[in-house]
């Protein structure tokens, strides 16, 4: 195939109204490579992924039924409504079954930042599989994964329901399903069909149709939880007084091998320490003190939790060390008058490592090497006690970029599978 045939094939298979609105990314002629090792990591992650929310799932339930430390459902109930609330207490039991972790390349290994049971990114992802796997590349989940998770979740008739605040995501889903299938969340009434959600629960209130029809007898994915949803999980999960907890619910491995993925964190939450109390790792008393953190010290990102349009798309993400000091005081001011109505946390910076892959040069119109920083979502599928990968998306962002998510000039591809020896 010449150097342009490639990329004619793609752009010429694109649907004709793109696969996000206004949205477009740079393109390579190959998939992400990733040897055995990592794509062992990958294969097991999801296991490890899904007992986690499991295990937050039991915290959760245990803490408001008096079992278990109060604070816990306190923390993540603030500010959400009381029916949202009674909403995700109701449904006993149910976790995601679509799970997609952000993964950061560092260079210590991978840092896990999210997990993400409303993900994006699933239309394009089975289109890119399509059409690499096309091109001849072996890709993660083969030529039809992704499609095929999603007729596990809603068979051939179930809908999914955008939200007007998540729009521009439409037009991947109207390509993979077709759009009489695709439905406004805005004005929908829920009836027997299964609904796979794409909205966050922040809109919960707006979707006046589907509260009024919503029952128990309605099989939604994500299950309405808006409890688990919250990044304050990572904070919790650093709790000293909860790590054995956390040990006999994850047991001994999983847990040393997630704490190894995610980066430190604490709660964003005002309090007084008592004269001999310090904040772990941090070294200080009060978070007057983490104020005069010179910028190099600032290595730190402030994020807001969740149930609010701030927490996702990486609207509500701040990191320290890029932006001056007044900006930072500012910003954690704000996150701790907040704290009741929308917890905020801190959480250390994992910085993203250069990856080399080569890239579509338009003006040149040749392909070149180029040096980037790499963010790897793996979509995974449970069912039952098996838990699958069936696709990865690997985003990759200019080395100047330390907030890494899909962009004009970010490139997007798939990842090949090289399995090779142990």
């Amino acid at each position: 195939m010449k150097s342009s045939d490639w990329v004619d094939s793609l752009t010429r298979n694109l649907p004709s109204g793109g696969l996000f609105q206004g949205k477009s990314w740079r393109w390579s002629d190959r998939p992400l490579v990733l040897g055995g090792e990592d794509l062992r990591f990958l294969d097991g992650l999801g296991r490890r992924l899904h007992s986690f929310l499991q295990a937050a799932d039991r915290m959760y339930r245990a803490s408001f039924k008096g079992e278990g430390p109060g604070w816990i459902s306190e923390w993540l109930d603030g500010g959400k409504p009381e029916e949202v609330v009674r909403l995700g207490r109701e449904q006993r039991g149910a976790t995601p079954r679509v799970l997609r972790p952000d993964l950061i390349r560092t260079n210590e290994g991978w840092a896990l930042t999210e997990i993400d049971s409303v993900p994006g990114g699933i239309g394009l992802s089975a289109w890119l599989q399509e059409q690499y796997s096309g091109l001849g590349y072996d890709v993660v989940g083969g030529k039809t994964g992704m499609r095929g998770m999603v007729t596990e979740v809603l068979g051939e008739s179930g809908e999914v329901l955008v939200s007007q605040e998540a729009s521009e995501y439409r037009p991947e889903w109207e390509w993979l399903l077709g759009s009489g299938r695709v439905k406004t969340a805005e004005g929908h009434r829920l009836g027997e069909k299964k609904v796979f959600r794409f909205f966050e629960m922040f809109d919960w209130m707006n979707l006046g149709e589907i509260r009024s029809s919503w029952s128990s007898r309605v099989k939604m994915e994500a299950p309405p939880k808006a409890y688990l949803e919250e990044k304050l999980w990572w904070a919790i999960f650093w709790i000293k007084p909860l790590e054995e907890w956390w040990k006999k619910e994850l047991g001994e491995g999983f847990f040393k091998e997630l704490r190894a993925l995610v980066p430190r964190a604490w709660p964003l939450r005002p309090m007084e320490l008592p004269p001999e109390g310090v904040l772990p790792e941090l070294g200080i008393q009060s978070w007057s003190e983490l104020e005069g953190f010179s910028q190099r010290a600032r290595d730190l990102v402030i994020k807001t939790s969740g149930f609010s349009p701030r927490a996702w798309g990486s609207r509500g993400v701040l990191i320290g060390s890029d932006h001056p000091k007044e900006r930072w005081v500012e910003e954690l001011r704000r996150a701790l008058r907040e704290w009741a109505q929308q917890p905020n946390l801190l959480q250390r910076f994992a910085h993203p490592a250069s990856v080399v892959h080569p890239v579509w040069n338009e003006e040149q119109g040749e392909v070149e090497e180029g040096k980037w920083r790499l963010r790897l979502c793996p979509y995974y599928l449970v069912t039952g006690d098996r838990v699958e990968m069936k696709g990865a998306l690997a985003t990759l962002c200019p080395t100047d970029k330390k907030l890494i998510h899909g962009m004009q000039d970010a490139v997007l591809v798939p990842v090949e599978m090289k399995l090779g020896p142990p």
